[in-house]
């Protein structure tokens, strides 16, 4: 495979890699079933198989809030559902984050960003003006739809975690948003980004930055199959090996009833050349002669009981004493005393979570005791007690473990004889007691008795059995077993050889797409950090996995160098170079080709950084809107100062916050607006060049124009599932404005001639000569425009008829 065909295929998504691979591989009919079966299961179970579960890209096209954190009433904002980088501006407090945390609730109903972490920390996550209802509201435009659909959340109690969340696709109804299929996507290919996102990438533990990175590569699909058919494969390969050292075994008990013909014939069988001759066997069991009576079987039960490992219960018991005696050594100790302390001052500062304007002692009465002084001081005083109390926490979970453990053998086999009816009885008893002295006592007492019962009932049994000279019958039982599973392995041969090719298949190409992808991964991660690192001195030399998702130590590693000197990343990157590498490794894993996700929600992504870096990061996510949606969050002024100085399109919004709660966002930039705005300030100009008013304003109108086809022209694409590479290479090779027209009315960029027809059609008449005005601005004699006003504002309607494609004249 060409290095050309391999970057390819990383790209694209993991199923469609393995489906090629697999219909090129020189694999046999059968084994290709088997891995197509395991393949298709795999895909299966990870996605809902109810019709409403939605497949194609997802982009943002509105968020309406209200009642939620620091928005009262309903506030909207509204997106261009398509790639793009959006903007939206505010100083602290406007109720930017609370919309951009709105957007990940929304989704999820959690903020993983912060495990561990009480959802009402710091305030409550209801807005207090307006708590009596809160609800997020999210459209969504799915790859492949006609009309948008909806995702609603809402809350039927003060608990953040009672929230309920209903997804209305068109053609689907309205279903628990669990059916829409998101809940793997969301975990590997998170699209939120927060700040204390960036921290925990660098803070957290090696084994979780491994996960975190192995996860987007995109392998689970591989891994699932490998699994399952691994696990075939070992059934398989268990009874052959079973059955292969029962052999052994089983001659010995044969050559010890050689005196019995039976017994030799059966020994030639079993020792056949090649395989084993089971007719003969079958013929052998099938002669066998029926028992002498109803007392047969009880008596084979009997012969074979077996009781608990008394060495086991001994052990653990004698740890659960132990335990025990070191909780009762710390009875009244300074340890004991801290942990019930620390107990009794976490109830009250419960108490006072739920009632915060509540300043009385619920105990004594008395009043203006409970203030936030003494809040912090409790909080500081739990914090310290239960570092004291440590050594009596951990003696108490040692006995709650030893109590676990010691419960976890006691056991019921499938079949009790009824002479052990009663020791077994008294045993199994045991797992009801909960004090754990008391356990350890009576388990130690019943495992014994059963232990001496079963030995007891298994001597007279296998005496009786003698007596009744039931020596072949028994070993005919042996060798109906043996029998049984050598036909099995048998017959099995062919699929374990199938399922062991299968299996290295997966392995090799395991490895091969994951070094192919971490590969990718490592690109785009030192191409982003390139950009971000402008004018540090630290190279980012390699980004790796050392370990596997099974073993113990697994870790993720980023080498660095410093003036050619190699160093860990981590321990030779300044403050606002650690932000920029945390940037630079999460927004490659939000952006591979299997996220079905087409937005990119970052709230406050300029922290700690220079000017230079903010400069880098505004042509990341330039490049990074060419083909997704970025929503960006930030109140620092110099982001959106980046993108106009190196005049990279962008959409801002303004978020204000007035009384009550009231969140107000106005779209103050975008594309479109931006060129009707320059337009605009011309026209509004006396005493410039004519050549201003026939050359530059119409060619600014155009440009509007232009943009508006443009969006036209992505969401007649998205709503008909076409390939977003066809789209963008399309609409790279549309060089003049009819090219982008006839795209955006009729997907082909050929039918460029057809346009005028069609607008006149849609828009009217006058929006033909609009355009002919716009594009006479390039030619060398201009377009004559006698009232500028009036043009730039008919030029701004039709722009705004264009840019939604259901709208027309």
């Amino acid at each position: 495979m060409t290095e050309t065909e391999q970057h390819r295929q990383t790209a694209l998504p993991l199923a469609e890699t393995v489906a090629t691979r697999l219909a090129e591989s020189a694999l046999t009919d059968p084994v290709r079933a088997l891995l197509r079966d395991a393949l298709g299961s795999g895909t299966a179970d990870a996605r809902p198989t109810t019709s409403s579960a939605a497949s194609g890209r997802v982009y943002l096209d509105s968020l309406a809030v209200n009642g939620f954190r620091g928005i009262g009433p309903r506030a909207r904002l509204s997106l261009s559902p398509r790639p793009g980088v959006n903007l939206v501006v505010g100083r602290n407090g406007s109720g930017k984050s609370s919309l951009a945390e709105a957007i990940e609730v929304g989704l999820t109903g959690t903020r993983v960003h912060r495990p561990g972490q009480d959802a009402t920390r710091g305030g409550h996550w209801y807005n207090l003006h307006h708590a009596d209802s809160p609800k997020i509201e999210l459209k969504l435009a799915i790859e492949g739809d006609t009309g948008n659909s909806t995702l609603t959340r809402t809350w039927t109690s003060e608990e953040f975690g009672s929230s309920e969340a209903t997804f209305k696709r068109p053609g689907h109804g309205t279903v628990p948003v669990a059916e829409a299929g998101w809940d793997t996507p969301l975990a590997d290919h998170r699209p939120f980004l927060s700040y204390t996102d960036l921290d925990l990438v660098l803070t957290g533990k090696p084994s979780e930055r491994y996960d975190a990175i192995a996860a987007i590569l995109g392998m689970d699909l591989l891994s699932t199959a490998t699994n399952r058919l691994s696990a075939r494969e070992k059934a398989l390969a268990t009874v052959a090996k079973e059955t292969r050292e029962a052999l052994p075994g089983l001659k010995d008990a044969l050559y010890a009833l050689e005196d019995d013909d039976r017994a030799v014939q059966a020994l030639l069988a079993v020792d056949t050349p090649g395989a084993p001759d089971l007719d003969t066997i079958d013929a052998l069991v099938a002669g066998l002669p029926p028992a002498d009576d109803s007392r047969l079987a009880e008596l084979q039960i009997e012969a074979g009981a077996q009781g608990p490992d008394l060495a086991e219960v001994e052990e653990a018991v004698r740890r659960l004493r132990i335990a025990l005696a070191d909780v009762e050594d710390l009875h009244g100790t300074d340890a004991e005393n801290a942990r019930l302390r620390a107990d009794l001052l976490e109830k009250a500062l419960a108490h006072a979570d739920r009632h915060p304007d509540d300043d009385v002692c619920p105990a004594c009465g008395t009043e203006r005791v409970l203030g936030r002084e003494w809040y912090d001081r409790a909080s500081r005083q739990v914090a310290e007690l239960r570092h004291e109390a440590k050594t009596a926490e951990d003696a108490h979970a040692a006995v709650r473990t030893g109590k676990r453990n010691l419960h976890n053998l006691i056991e019921n086999p499938q079949r009790i004889p009824v002479a052990l009816a009663d020791p077994w009885k008294v045993w199994t008893d045991c797992r009801q007691i909960t004090d754990p002295a008391e356990l350890a006592g009576s388990a130690e007492e019943a495992a014994t008795v059963l232990v001496d019962a079963c030995d007891t009932v298994r001597r007279h049994a296998s005496h009786e059995l003698e007596e009744r000279g039931e020596r072949w019958r028994a070993l005919v039982t042996r060798l109906a077993a043996w029998a049984d599973k050598a036909r099995e392995t048998e017959r099995d041969k062919p699929l374990l050889g199938d399922l062991r090719k299968a299996v290295k298949w997966l392995k090799d190409l395991s490895t091969e797409l994951r070094e192919q992808r971490m590969e990718r991964f490592t690109d785009a991660t030192q191409g982003i950090w390139e950009r971000l690192r402008q004018e540090s001195n630290v190279d980012l030399t390699s980004v790796s996995l050392k370990g596997s998702e099974k073993a113990n130590v697994r870790k993720l590693v980023m080498a660095a160098s410093v003036d050619g000197q190699d160093a860990p990343a981590l321990d030779v990157m300044s403050q606002g170079e650690l932000h920029s590498l945390a940037l630079s490794l999460f927004l490659p894993r939000a952006t591979t080709a299997d996220s079905p996700f087409g937005f990119l929600v970052i709230d406050d992504p300029v922290q700690s950084m220079d000017p230079t870096k903010v400069h880098g990061l505004a042509q990341v996510l330039h490049e990074l809107g060419r083909h997704r949606q970025i929503v960006v969050f930030t109140h620092d002024p110099r982001l959106q100062k980046a993108f106009t100085d190196q005049e990279l399109p962008v959409t801002v919004f303004q978020v204000t916050r007035g009384e009550g709660s009231r969140v107000k966002v106005a779209c103050v930039d975008d594309p479109v607006a931006q060129a009707v705005g320059d337009a605009r300030a011309i026209a509004a100009t006396r005493g410039l060049p004519p050549a201003t008013y026939s050359h530059v304003l119409p060619g600014l109108c155009r440009i509007a124009l232009e943009n508006a086809f443009l969006e036209a022209a992505w969401i007649r694409h998205h709503r008909t599932g076409g390939s977003e590479h066809d789209l963008q290479t399309a609409i790279d090779s549309a060089e003049r404005f009819q090219e982008v027209a006839a795209f955006a009315l009729f997907g082909d960029v050929e039918r460029g001639t057809d346009v005028t027809e069609e607008v006149r059609r849609r828009y009217g008449s006058p929006a033909c000569s609009l355009i002919r005005q716009c594009q006479k601005g390039a030619h060398p004699g201009g377009a004559s425009i006698p009232d500028p006003h009036r043009f730039v504002t008919d030029v701004e309607a039709l722009a705004q008829k264009i840019r939604k494609p259901e709208v027309t004249a």
